[in-house]
């Protein structure tokens, strides 16, 4: 593998209208990570610095699906992108990024849906030593579309077969369990009992696990976030037999999804926030299929590393 110092930086494979919003997402991203800074005198405030944008997914490989409008299910790539910072306190979503991704999802000029992860510089190398699959491959094929001179990434250090299946076992039997549970004992119970709010919650804790296992078990990487709209897309983007879980056809589809995803703040605190029986019945068995399709894929990755392992 060549060193990965030298990321690839050019993006001319892409149309010229997604090029226009790159830049103009990237433009929000320094606007307002700076607004958030503030005046804090804090020093990793004060010295915080956007150190890298890494573009990766099917943009960066050229391999991107923008069906919207086009068909029935009209499947639309995100832009993915990495973002790195200089000390890991700025890697908080809720601190320093939520206002960015709220901008660019309002910006009528861009037209591609984004999902951002942000790492420190330290976090992702140390990844890479541990040749954790997601980010040698985010370096390895991603573009860089922003870099502060003088930051550079490690190159990964292969990782054994047999470290890989160990890694990958115990994640899937730590989150596919605790996915199982959540949905079996609590999300049904919930239900059961006509406790729609609770259930809705319980709900989403289920599918966030299920979409956790599958990540954590395939590539040893999840990010940290309770947004399934996120860890969907980066599971729809592995995998395409993902896209077909949540139909989106119809409103009524549409509006249930938006409610799961909702529920994790919403369903816990807000007077406002209403869910029907109905509802709830759909999107329970759509999180089924969703743990099936877990199940199957990770049980043939974990036999594909096995063998590899040796064992």
């Amino acid at each position: 593998m060549p060193p990965l110092n030298f990321m690839k930086t050019e993006i001319d494979h892409l149309p010229e209208k997604k090029q226009r919003e790159l830049a103009r997402i990237q433009e929000i991203l320094f606007e307002e990570f700076d607004l958030a800074k503030g005046n804090s005198q804090k020093i990793y405030i004060q010295k915080g610095r956007i150190l890298k944008i890494v573009l990766f997914g099917s943009y960066a490989r050229g391999d991107w699906v923008d069906e919207a409008g086009k068909t029935a299910k009209g499947y639309q790539s995100d832009f993915d992108l990495l973002i790195v910072v200089n000390f890991k306190q700025l890697t908080d979503m809720a601190t320093y990024w939520y206002k960015a991704e709220d901008r660019i999802i309002r910006d009528k000029t861009i037209k591609t849906p984004i999902g951002l992860i942000v790492h420190s510089l330290a976090d992702v190398n140390n990844q890479l030593a541990l040749g954790r699959y997601f980010f040698t491959d985010i370096i390895r094929e991603g573009a860089a579309l922003y870099e502060l001179g003088g930051h550079r990434f490690v190159d990964p250090k292969p990782l054994k077969p047999k470290e890989a299946y160990a890694a990958a076992k115990e994640y899937f039997e730590e989150w596919m369990s605790a996915g199982e549970y959540q949905y079996d004992r609590l999300f049904r119970t919930a239900l059961g009992d006509k406790r729609p709010k609770e259930a809705a919650f319980l709900l989403h804790q289920a599918v966030e696990r299920f979409y956790a296992c599958y990540l954590l078990t395939t590539t040893l990487y999840s990010p940290s976030t309770h947004n399934v709209r996120r860890l969907r897309s980066l599971a729809e983007e592995k995998d395409e037999r993902f896209r077909d879980i949540w139909p989106d056809e119809d409103r009524f589809q549409r509006r249930s999804f938006e409610l799961l995803k909702e529920a994790y703040v919403k369903a816990r605190y807000s007077k406002h926030y209403k869910i029907t029986e109905e509802e709830l019945t759909w999107l329970g068995a759509r999180a089924e299929t969703l743990a099936t399709l877990v199940k199957t894929a990770c049980e043939k990755r974990l036999k594909t590393l096995k063998a590899a392992a040796g064992k």
